[in-house]
């Protein structure tokens, strides 16, 4: 599968290019509405969390070497890219039928297709939001380049879970708003708008080790290192093993799932 995603590189290109345009095609303002939406929504948590309840979320500003909406922009900005690929990627297969049902397209692309056209969108936000904290005085270091990296390591994330269920989902359909409550879950769960280091005295032993079992925790953390604390991924060797353990598993249990039934989707779809 990986060779057949490497030599088809060109048609992966074109093909997330396409949707990324497909997406908002007919609307007056076009992929404009793709950069809106994140903003926009920033925007609301960061005056709701910041401004409508700053006095009851001073505990969880605690710590925090920003300003809140600076920190807040740092940890979901990945949260944007993952929720949205993963939301997309587990209804590819149904949004392009009329190709799994051709004998000789390789729709094992697929699932890139979807990583690679949302990466336009986030690439964006990083330069954004490195932007921003230029402006607010942040100096430009080193550590900024592994945004790099975390990026690469959430799209590794993605790819390895919407294999799995965007294969499930041709067979059971309610796998889509399955996905969509446990986002909607996740990003509660994963310590984006409230502040995992200030209230960790305050969180039971064994809930601070399953909150930080989920691997989006290690990236949000990741990306308010790379902007504001500065600190190496190197330097958190324990969760850079687990989260690329967890990676690495759920591709090839994500890959299997994906082949072993692939030879049924054209006939259900």
């Amino acid at each position: 599968m990986i060779k057949d995603i490497i030599s088809n590189k060109k048609l992966i290109a074109k093909l997330a290019k396409n949707d990324f345009k497909q997406k908002f095609a007919g609307s007056t303002l076009g992929v404009i509405w793709a950069f809106v939406q994140p903003v926009v929504t920033i925007l609301v948590y960061w005056i709701v969390f910041d401004k409508a309840l700053n006095q009851g979320t001073q505990g969880t500003k605690a710590g925090i070497q920003a300003p809140f909406v600076l920190w807040l922009s740092a940890g979901i900005v990945p949260w944007f890219y993952f929720s949205e690929v993963l939301s997309a990627g587990t209804i590819v297969l149904h949004e392009y039928n009329y190709l799994v049902k051709k004998v000789v397209f390789p729709i094992d692309v697929l699932p890139i297709v979807k990583a690679v056209s949302s990466l336009f969108v986030h690439i964006f936000f990083v330069g954004f939001t490195i932007l921003v904290y230029a402006l607010y005085g942040f100096g430009f270091t080193p550590y900024i380049f592994q945004v790099i990296y975390y990026s690469l390591a959430t799209m590794m994330l993605t790819i390895g879970l919407i294999y799995f269920t965007s294969a499930l989902c041709v067979f059971f359909k309610d796998m889509a708003q399955l996905v969509n409550i446990i986002l909607q879950v996740g990003i509660w769960a994963t310590p984006i708008m409230w502040n995992f280091d200030g209230m960790i005295d305050k969180i039971p032993g064994w809930l601070v080790v399953v909150l930080k079992l989920n691997p989006m925790y290690y990236i949000t953390s990741g990306y308010r290192d790379s902007f504001i604390s500065q600190t190496g991924f190197w330097e958190r060797p324990v969760l850079t093993i687990y989260f690329w353990c967890f990676t690495i598993v759920m591709f090839l249990i994500g890959t299997h799932v994906f082949k072993k039934l692939q030879p049924q989707f054209a006939d259900v779809l």
